[in-house]
């Protein structure tokens, strides 16, 4: 018998003899979670010691490194700040060649057609001609994880668009979540080295469950609405297709007239919202790594062309200043019922990429990226992304030429001065490659006052300083306000995510510092994941500001959001030899009438020989077509074939998983001795009995609800709190 040692804490370790790293000498272990704030209620983590002074490439001294250089307290971003600029341009170059963020990613071309014109907001042509069409390329990504790590990992998804329009190309560059875990960009390396695999021993990858990530969170009162988004079921989707997109900033709008209106940028998915178990997105990343890639490609050439409609939180500066929180903040959200979501258009996938490389990895996305009539806020973290982006493509595409790739050209003319370089494509013709010159109409380009591109005239004032609008400095009441507009069963999985995240953190005082935090945004929820970790329950931590209590969010739900019908998903129907064949033609005449996919899932990948004699080919071998691999499943054995499945470790798999995970079962009589085998004794309402051909219709059109959240009230040890 392996003995038992003691952690620090002294708790029994549930784990083969290990002795704890110690902690190296003079670490900080805070217990009272209150360190030095700003104004804007960041941490300052400052010294006096000359030797442990922060410093630029150059030596020199950095007094703030929480705040970047800005015209008052919230204007924008100043280019001489020389510290942001000198610590985001090492950051961009720090990887050969694959992105430092963003790196696993899929991508497929479009169009966008716009459907209600915005001409009185914008002299963006893209956004003012109803019936318009414009080419687009749309590239998903996880964030964290390397270019080879698995598509389930949860994560925040990328969700960038691309659109070549007729004045240029503009780039929505968004994500799957509407806010960001900082408020700055000076702060965005230390974010990002904090997430990704810690640098002595390079793991864990794709994860954010280490020490590192929840220290840097748990120092960061900022970053907790993120963190209660990436705790959500929201960052391990079902498909690239049931997630939601945002622009996450506030852009401009800017009209002929010169009239600047705020907006905010979305993509509701036609498919509906749809999310993943967490037990079950372990089990697909080992069943199918690319389960994410597959999907999109597959529906796209299966003609199954997702869709999402692009909608726009139009508003003016009164409204702004009405709003109980700053919309400069990349923190916050503004709530669907404040300002309605408007939609104008509408984003069809229909081609899928003919070469990896030379689209999706090659493909260059830039939030400054913008056409005339629209402009940007005054947001500090998008001040930083429009300089970091551009620096960004220099490092990984070789040089100031990727804008001739395919992918990134314009599909309207170019014409400027701009010559040379590295893998240069094309070149001015002619004597001038300067301006202004006197060669009259052989000159070249001019500048064009009357349609080129012109900045919203803002009015700036204020001085220079780094310092935190007092603004932004509430960091929890939107962060109660998400947690507050899930269902019951969305706010267990945040629990039982953030316990799972914790409880890989090696550090106690480390996961008290987090559980702090939650303290300020639901005491339930604080003493769920305290009670999961066997902590006690800490102080609350110190907040800037008091938390509001700001009223419930429907659409912040992915289940009050989720989707109508069957159609896209897709059904397991395991079979044996001797498997009815009149009901497996009626199950999938069903399904197809639903629009849903189904695979066929057997003994053997050769397929089977149903009870008329028809052969059927497998999609997937039991071995390799796991049931989370499907959004419900139909088990429709015979006698005969249901004796040997029960004997069959991944067979009974198939179903325990299926059951576990909340799924529509449907199944014959033979299937209950399988379901007996594999301890699924008992049966809800989710069973759905397949005696005649008449049944599969009522089944599929059960299914539709997609899960059985009931269920999971008796199959999960975390989920007693819910009973009352």
């Amino acid at each position: 018998m392996a003995n038992k040692t003691k952690s620090r804490a002294g708790a029994t370790k549930g784990e083969t003899s290990t002795t704890p790293p110690a902690l190296p000498a003079g670490s900080d272990t805070p217990t009272h979670y209150a360190e030095p704030q700003g104004h804007g209620g960041e941490t300052h983590q400052s010294t006096d010691d000359t030797a442990r002074t922060l410093t630029t490439q150059q030596g020199v001294p950095v007094s703030d490194n929480q705040n970047s250089l800005r015209a008052g307290e919230r204007g924008p971003t100043l280019l001489e700040d020389f510290i942001l600029r000198e610590k985001i341009f090492h950051f961009d170059h720090e990887r050969i060649p694959e992105r430092v963020v963003h790196a696993r990613g899929y991508g497929a071309h479009g169009v966008f057609e716009l459907t209600d014109s915005l001409a009185d907001f914008t002299q963006a042509d893209v956004l003012s001609t109803v019936g318009q069409q414009t080419e687009v390329f749309v590239r998903f990504s996880t964030v964290a994880g390397n270019k080879g790590s698995m598509d389930l990992a949860r994560d925040v998804r990328g969700f960038a668009v691309k659109f070549y329009t007729k004045q240029g190309n503009w780039d929505i560059v968004g994500n799957n979540i509407p806010v960001f875990f900082i408020q700055d960009p000076i702060k965005f390396p230390d974010l990002v080295h904090a997430v990704k695999q810690e640098p002595d021993r390079a793991f864990p990858q794709a994860q954010s469950a280490h020490d590192n990530y929840w220290d840097f969170a748990s120092l960061s009162p900022e970053a907790w609405h993120m963190v209660m988004w990436q705790m959500s079921d929201r960052t391990i989707p079902r498909s690239f297709r049931t997630m939601e997109g945002f622009g996450v900033h506030s852009f401009r709008l800017v009209n002929a007239e010169g009239r600047s209106t705020f907006v905010k940028f979305h993509w509701k998915p036609r498919q509906g919202l749809q999310s993943v178990l967490w037990n079950e997105a372990v089990k697909i990343n080992g069943a199918d790594p690319d389960f994410h890639r597959r999907d999109l490609w597959t529906a796209i050439e299966g003609g199954d062309f997702p869709q999402w409609d692009l909608g726009v939180q139009l508003f003016d500066q009164e409204t702004a200043d009405r709003l109980p929180f700053d919309h400069l903040d990349s923190t916050k959200l503004i709530p669907e019922e404040e300002v309605p979501v408007r939609i104008v258009g509408t984003l069809t996938l229909n081609r899928n990429v003919d070469n990896f490389f030379a689209n999706t990895e090659q493909v260059a996305f830039c939030t400054q990226n913008v056409v005339p009539g629209i402009d940007f806020s005054d947001d500090p973290l998008l001040h930083g992304r429009n300089f970091s982006y551009l620096d960004t493509q220099l490092k990984r595409l070789g040089g100031p030429n990727f804008t001739h790739m395919p992918v990134n050209a314009p599909r309207c003319p170019v014409m400027n001065f701009q010559q040379d370089g590295h893998m240069a494509m094309r070149n001015p013709k002619g004597r001038a490659n300067y301006e202004p010159n006197s060669w009259g109409p052989d000159g070249g380009p001019r500048e064009n006052p009357t349609i080129g591109y012109r900045s919203f005239p803002a009015e700036v004032q204020g001085t220079k300083q780094r310092i935190r609008a007092e603004t932004f400095a509430d960091h929890y009441s939107q962060a109660r306000q998400f947690f507050v507009s899930q269902q019951p069963i969305e706010q267990k999985h945040i629990g039982d995510a953030l316990v799972f995240e914790l409880s890989k953190v090696e550090r106690v005082d480390i996961r008290a510092r987090a559980v702090s935090h939650l303290r300020l945004i639901d005491e339930g929820l604080a003493a769920t994941v305290a009670d999961g970790l066997g902590l006690d329950l800490p102080e609350p931590a110190k907040a800037a500001k008091p938390t509001l209590d700001l009223p419930p969010s429907a659409k912040l739900s992915i289940l009050s959001n989720g989707p109508k019908d069957f159609k896209g998903r897709k059904m397991g129907i395991l079979l044996t030899d001797g498997s009815s064949a009149d009901l497996f033609a009626a199950l999938t005449k069903a399904l197809e009438a639903e629009g849903g996919l189904w695979e066929v899932v057997a003994p053997k990948i050769g397929g089977v020989t149903l009870d008329d004699g028809t052969k059927v080919a497998a999609k997937q071998k039991i071995d390799g077509g796991p049931s989370v691999l499907y959004d419900a499943v139909a088990v429709l054995p015979s006698e005969t074939g249901v004796a040997m499945l029960a004997k069959d470790a991944t067979a009974k798999d198939f179903v325990a998983d299926a059951f576990a995970h909340c799924k529509f079962i449907g199944h014959n009589d033979a299937a209950n001795a399988l379901f007996d085998a594999a301890g699924v004794t008992e049966r809800d309402e989710g069973f759905v009995g397949l005696a005649k051909a008449k049944d599969a219709k009522t089944f599929v059109g059960q299914c539709r609800a997609l899960r059985l959240w009931s269920r999971e009230l008796n199959v999960d040890l975390d989920a007693a709190s819910l009973h009352s």
